[in-house]
């Protein structure tokens, strides 16, 4: 379902089931988890789909049996949040590159990550509703946070598709239409423990945190500091 591969510092992550439009079956999720793990070492991730799909969403052949079996029921929802937790908790900048369809689940795993970027062919949806199941709560949390309460429950109500410019206009995703080389190169030119740093920062949001403020005095007495400067001085 995945296939993890590595160029130097970069870590990308495709989503390798184009005969379904990637769309991710219930064991997929934990192999998604040990891959998350996998790339932590990686200083960027890139999550993409393969056969000009994203993700269409979970995969709707496994819900027949999840109607008869509540444990399964409760294997898959807890077992889609580890992995996106997963994912989402990296201290590595994380970006979902979007191509095609992105829908249902889909939308979470591009949620999960810091920084999402559509194409032109990009396309989302987010469509429980149509087969009469909700969207996990944490799912939701993030979809408001990103877009707003009005434009999230527009999504969920309606359940019908926006293009990628539609989703950079109200928010969903971050850019849209442009090459991926320059963001991907400006975030490697940032020193790693920063990054880290940061994405702990963005993530608490308007919280005040103990331990990021002993990052900041850290990393302003720290030797990255010194060599960057040193860089600057010389040019």
């Amino acid at each position: 379902m995945f296939r993890l591969t590595r160029d130097g510092d970069v870590a990308r992550l495709l989503l390798d089931r184009p005969q379904a439009r990637n769309a991710i079956p219930a064991a997929g999720w934990a192999e998604l988890t040990r891959l998350a793990g996998e790339a932590a070492d990686a200083r960027l991730l890139i999550v993409s789909g393969a056969g000009g799909a994203f993700c269409a969403g979970a995969d709707l052949l496994d819900f027949p049996a999840f109607q008869q079996d509540e444990e399964a029921r409760r294997r898959f929802r807890e077992d889609m949040r580890a992995a996106l937790d997963a994912l989402s908790g990296l201290a590595i900048p994380t970006v979902a590159w979007i191509d095609g369809p992105c829908f249902g689940a889909g939308v979470a795993l591009a949620m999960a990550c810091d920084v999402r970027i559509a194409t032109r062919g990009a396309r989302f949806a987010i469509t429980p509703a149509r087969i009469g199941i909700s969207y996990p709560q944490e799912d939701v949390h993030r979809l408001v946070q990103l877009i707003g309460q009005g434009q999230a429950a527009r999504l969920l109500f309606t359940a019908a598709p926006i293009d990628g410019a539609e989703a950079a206009r109200i928010g969903l995703v971050e850019l849209y239409d442009v090459a991926e080389g320059p963001i991907f190169d400006a975030i490697l030119a940032n020193d790693r423990d920063s990054l880290a740093t940061l994405k702990h920062a963005v993530a608490l949001g308007r919280r005040s945190d103990s331990e990021q403020d002993r990052r900041f005095d850290d990393l302003i007495g720290g030797p990255a500091l010194t060599e960057r400067l040193e860089a600057l001085r010389r040019k």
